[in-house]
């Protein structure tokens, strides 16, 4: 049987395979691919596009022209990256033979098979890769607009970094024996482990630098991941540190006041705080929203077997964007996934069957303070009834007092730096 650690190594040495590629530009008259999105899934998308199947043309529709990462962004917050270490140029790609129209993708026709370009112009496409992102749903929490984050920051959506740049601005300006509160939303949203990671590497800066400070983590939820893997080290490395409220011991934030600086919670609790993180609800990318693609619950539902759009042909959703079922919305999903939609895209444009039974692998790892990591892994497939997970395919690393698991915990958190540098440059190598 495969340990956790040699399950690991095997799917990113698979998925590296998988994007070693030879350029070969595609011709004139090719089968047009087009991806929205240069994130983990557009970016995987497209490299992956390119090697498998030379004779089509592949064009990413992105605004920027790099891309910050969400993960290891806490670890800018925590002091130990800075933002030039989790920008990723599109170059390589380029090289690649991968075309880039820097421009929002503004409206998608489906039955035009056009793409709107918001500095005016139309893109054609065969098959649509759409991997578009999350929206924050401004307003839903009441008080957070997009003026509040200039005041407390979400961080949750990268753009050029200047959300989390802010974040950690806010962290070193804090007066030691402040109070940094966290307001993390219910599910589902982007990367279910990110608001525990950023807090537990927020109380690592705070322990070394500001030791009289607090954290105040306001959640809706009762559980969340890996919860008592965090909890246990935190227990540990930031004894008194934090206080974590669960929802039903009045940990719902329903209203916030960036004058007052108070996160208000359901039962009419005002906390008051001198640096606070709103991560928000989400939904999928406004451009999803518009083009109607999405169902009442916000995000949009997929074949999982091709994932094409059940309310559009020709138009393959992944990422964050999707409902993802028993899978969770995380830069490793969005690249193990990117491949399936983009063979089964082109075997439907061309009279083909797509491939089956895919497999879908997830590794999470979380740094909670220096040499420090956990994880959790997960194993997944399509099924009548969507994306579920495999039995006893996972796990999460075993819980255990530090002492004991010292080796464990370091050896994890070189993993996941191993895990970042492949997954990067499997995306945008």
């Amino acid at each position: 049987m495969l340990s956790r650690r040699d399950l690991g190594r095997l799917v990113l040495s698979a998925t590296a395979t998988l994007a070693a590629p030879a350029v070969v530009h595609a011709k004139a008259k090719a089968p047009r691919l087009v991806v929205i999105g240069g994130g983990f899934g557009g970016a995987s998308a497209a490299r992956y596009a390119r090697t498998a199947f030379p004779h089509v043309a592949v064009t990413v529709i992105e605004p920027q022209k790099s891309f910050v990462t969400c993960p290891y962004g806490n670890l800018l917050l925590g002091g130990s990256r800075n933002l030039a270490a989790i920008t990723h140029s599109y170059d390589r790609l380029k090289r690649r033979g991968v075309d880039f129209i820097h421009d929002w993708a503004d409206a998608i026709d489906p039955v035009a098979k056009t793409i709107k370009l918001g500095g005016g112009g139309t893109v054609r496409y065969d098959k649509l890769i759409l991997s578009p992102g999350i929206a924050i749903k401004w307003g839903a929490l009441a008080g957070y607009d997009t003026g509040a984050a200039r005041i407390f920051p979400h961080a949750w959506v990268p753009e050029k970094g200047e959300q989390v740049t802010l974040l950690r601005k806010q962290l070193e300006a804090l007066p030691d024996g402040g109070v940094v509160a966290f307001s993390i939303p219910a599910n589902p949203f982007r990367c279910p482990p990110g608001p525990y990671e950023r807090i537990s590497l927020v109380a690592d800066y705070l322990k070394k630098h500001k030791p009289r400070s607090k954290i105040l983590a306001l959640d809706h939820k009762d559980a969340f991941s890996k919860q008592g893997l965090f909890q246990d080290a935190w227990n540990e490395l930031y004894p008194g540190l934090i206080e974590w409220v669960p929802g039903s011991k009045d940990g719902k934030v329903v209203r916030v006041d960036t004058k007052e600086k108070i996160f208000e919670t359901e039962f009419g609790t005002r906390h008051k705080v001198d640096v606070g993180n709103v991560i928000p609800p989400q939904s999928a990318a406004r451009i999803a929203v518009d083009a109607g693609l999405v169902n009442e619950t916000g995000w949009v539902p997929v074949n999982p077997y091709t994932f094409e759009a059940v309310r559009a042909k020709d138009i393959h959703v992944i990422g964050d964007a999707n409902i993802p079922g028993a899978m969770p919305k995380s830069g490793f999903i969005a690249n193990t996934t990117s491949k399936q939609a983009v063979a089964s895209a082109i075997a439907l444009l061309e009279g083909r069957e797509p491939p089956k039974d895919p497999i879908y692998f997830n590794t999470c790892y979380s740094h909670v303070g220096d040499d420090y990591g956990i994880s959790i892994v997960g194993v997944f497939r399509p099924s009548e009834k969507g994306f579920v997970e495999t039995p006893n395919s996972g796990g999460v690393s075993p819980r255990g007092p530090l002492a004991q698991l010292r080796d464990q915990r370091r050896l994890e958190a070189h993993y996941a730096d191993s895990w970042y540098a492949s997954i990067t440059k499997d995306a945008f190598g």
